[in-house]
């Protein structure tokens, strides 16, 4: 069983190597490692094998890959998604931020989704159990974003869920075109959709914010 685990910090696939080791399929393994999106890239497009890899464990949070529009592990996941399209695959993120988790579920909607603070070892070990198997398995703040969200389905679209993250990061809105394909008189219709969602009848970019945090979505 081929793996490819991708995370910056050996440290840290070394542990998944130990995870795995525990697991039956140990005999059975065989462990590709790499450090950044850059490393992820080309051992993705170059294989030979369109089914080299069955399970692939991937780190949101990685060095980007500007030259091929790879910032994070989502992207790459999304590469992978490509290359490689029976393969299982594990994000494994520190965000908790429910609308983050959910936007990844719906971009790359992985077989597993893992905010770290969530598990131990021994989860870790079960969910990958679970994954191979067949099964999809999220962590315990996954599942609660997933509830949280489902019921904010103007809120969720792609675009205004981007717009939202974008202003959280302190980007103004008047910036917001150089990010978005969107011109200004569209981005603030989005951001009128948004404060209706959220029932805002007056507000400016932080009153947004708030009440995006007082629903627990970032």
């Amino acid at each position: 069983m081929e793996v490819l685990i991708i995370d910056d910090h050996p440290i840290q696939i070394d542990g998944y190597k130990s995870i795995l080791s525990l697991s039956d399929l140990n005999e059975f393994l065989n462990i590709t490692a790499c450090y950044n999106c850059e490393e992820a890239y080309k051992i993705i497009t170059t294989s030979q094998n369109k089914n080299r890899f069955a399970l692939a464990i991937i780190d949101y949070s990685i060095p980007p890959y500007e030259d091929q529009n790879l910032f994070n592990g989502q992207d790459v996941a999304r590469l992978m998604q490509r290359y490689f399209p029976e393969t299982k695959i594990v994000i494994i993120t520190s965000h908790t931020e429910a609308i983050v988790l959910y936007n990844i579920l719906k971009k790359v909607n992985p077989h597993g989704l893992l905010v770290k603070s969530d598990i131990d070892g021994e989860e870790l070990l079960v969910a990958f159990s679970e994954i191979t198997k067949g099964n999809t398995y999220y962590s315990e703040s996954v599942i609660k974003a997933k509830k949280t969200l489902i019921s904010k389905e103007e809120l969720l679209d792609t675009t205004n869920r981007k717009i939202i993250e974008l202003l959280a990061q302190g980007i103004k809105t008047k910036n917001l075109p150089t990010h978005l394909a969107l011109s200004q008189s569209a981005i603030e219709k989005r951001k009128s959709t948004i404060k209706d969602v959220l029932g805002i009848t007056k507000g400016n970019d932080e009153d947004i914010l708030r009440e995006v945090r007082k629903l627990g979505l970032l």
